[in-house]
């Protein structure tokens, strides 16, 4: 691998044992810091009757409690303005300002000093170059530009790179589509949806093969649709263009990344990072590869507002190793969802990301589509809408939709009810998709 800043072959390599040892000494010197600094941590933390000095060893970690949304939720919107009790830096010193995009409820806001800003650089750096990013490479970034933190992050560290870098704030699909003809990027950043849906419209409003516009790198986040081998190969297909995911969040910053190798899942960036599997029941350690648990993550260096044993409600599952020869944990799949999406349904325990591998693996059908849970007397009804491509006749339609159900049900041990919906009816999205809608508590 070629010797680079974002490539650390004493870090990224190490021995397990060892990194743990520096992960334990990162650890201990962050909870210090969220204890001494935060009253909202110091509350969680005096009512747990921990301190700094009763981490002596690996296994103590489990003695600090979990941090959740909720916490950030009661302890902002009160001075100092608008952080409140979270905030560990003096006002003065915040920089920087993003808030969550509030999809799970009221937005967290998020203030980073001018390092905890070029510590999320550096991380999203060490991401990129992992998946193949060099200084000859021009990034469009097809985004809303906004408080949202999406995508400010891999524009500094794209040009901490070196690579020369495009904001495409401010335009209509149509028009970003034009821009990148016109410059030729090669490389760029959305999530699948919507990269799925540029192409779309690169093919049928403007008349142009996306895969000519010369794109040899897509970074998806947002959504677990870059993992989903069917999306994927979708989305690789209709750019000619390799797909990498990616995994991270406002609180926490980018802590997981699909490298060159390409292995199926994600790295936990675990320089930058503790990960930690919760079983999602007991709540104890999963360690074994295959066994999913909730994910709960600890920055390392963000000061202003920490994120220490955070509870990111993702789910995963751990695998490895990698071909390319790092020693950093890998979460198979990406994330296979939200602890919240993961229900039970008909006595199932059902994960919404199964519905899309089935949906995204039938080229006949569009790339949208829309799930529904609700409650028909005592029962779960599953309702799935999907677009079929308008070149599919009508005998091939009716042989689609059995396949479709047969193989729902094999996937998920569940009956769906179908709806054929007209072809570009159903919803499209910039951001992060809303295709799943539970609404048996709220009808």
């Amino acid at each position: 691998m070629a010797a680079s800043p974002y490539w650390n072959p004493v870090l990224e390599t190490m021995p397990r044992e060892k990194l743990r040892q520096f992960q334990f000494r990162k650890f201990k010197q962050i909870f210090t810091w969220a204890y001494e600094r935060s009253p909202m941590y110091r509350e969680i933390y005096d009512k747990a009757g921990i301190t700094p000095a009763d981490l002596r060893t690996w296994e103590d970690i489990r003695r600090v409690p979990l941090a959740e949304k909720a916490h950030y939720r009661e302890a902002q919107a009160r001075d100092p303005w608008p952080y409140g009790r979270s905030l560990c830096v003096p006002l003065a010193e915040v920089t920087v300002f993003h808030q969550t995009s509030g999809t799970t409820g009221q937005p967290i806001y998020q203030p980073d000093t001018w390092e905890d800003w070029e510590w999320c650089s550096e991380c999203w750096a060490y991401i990129l170059w992992a998946m193949g990013f060099r200084k000859d490479d021009r990034v469009f970034i097809p985004f809303p530009y906004n408080v949202f933190i999406a995508y400010w992050q891999g524009h500094y560290a794209s040009e901490k790179i070196g690579c020369e870098v495009i904001p495409g704030g401010g335009m209509s699909t149509e028009e970003r589509l034009l821009k990148m003809k016109e410059l030729r990027p090669t490389a760029f950043m959305a999530t699948p949806t919507y990269a799925l849906n540029m192409a779309t419209v690169c093919r049928e409003k403007l008349g142009i093969d996306p895969r000519s516009l010369g794109i040899q790198k897509i970074v998806c986040a947002g959504e677990p649709g870059a993992s989903i081998p069917s999306t994927k190969k979708r989305l690789e297909e209709a750019w000619g263009a390799r797909v990498y995911d990616h995994a991270g969040g406002t609180e926490l910053g980018p802590w997981g990344y699909e490298c060159s190798a390409q292995p199926g899942g994600l790295h936990v960036n675990e320089g930058f990072f503790l990960a930690e599997l919760l079983d999602l029941e007991s709540g104890e350690p999963v360690e074994e590869p295959g066994r999913l648990g909730k994910l709960v993550l600890t920055s390392f260096d963000r000061k202003a507002q920490p994120c220490v044993r955070y509870d990111t409600k993702d789910v995963t599952m751990w695998g490895g190793p990698c071909a390319c020869g790092r020693t950093f944990r890998l979460a198979m799949g990406g994330v296979h969802g939200r602890i919240d999406h993961i229900t039970k349904v008909k006595g199932v325990l059902f994960s919404p990301v199964a519905v899309e591998e089935v949906v995204r693996g039938f080229a006949e059908l569009g790339d949208e589509y829309e799930l529904v849970v609700r409650k028909k007397g005592d029962a779960d009804d599953l309702l799935l809408r999907v677009e079929i491509l308008p070149a599919v006749e009508a005998k091939q339609k009716t042989d689609l939709q059995e396949k479709l159900l047969q193989e729902l049900w094999l996937k998920t041990n569940l009956h769906f009810r179908l709806e054929i919906c007209p072809y570009g009816s159903l919803p499209r999205y910039e951001t992060k998709a809303k295709r799943f809608k539970d609404l048996r508590h709220t009808e």
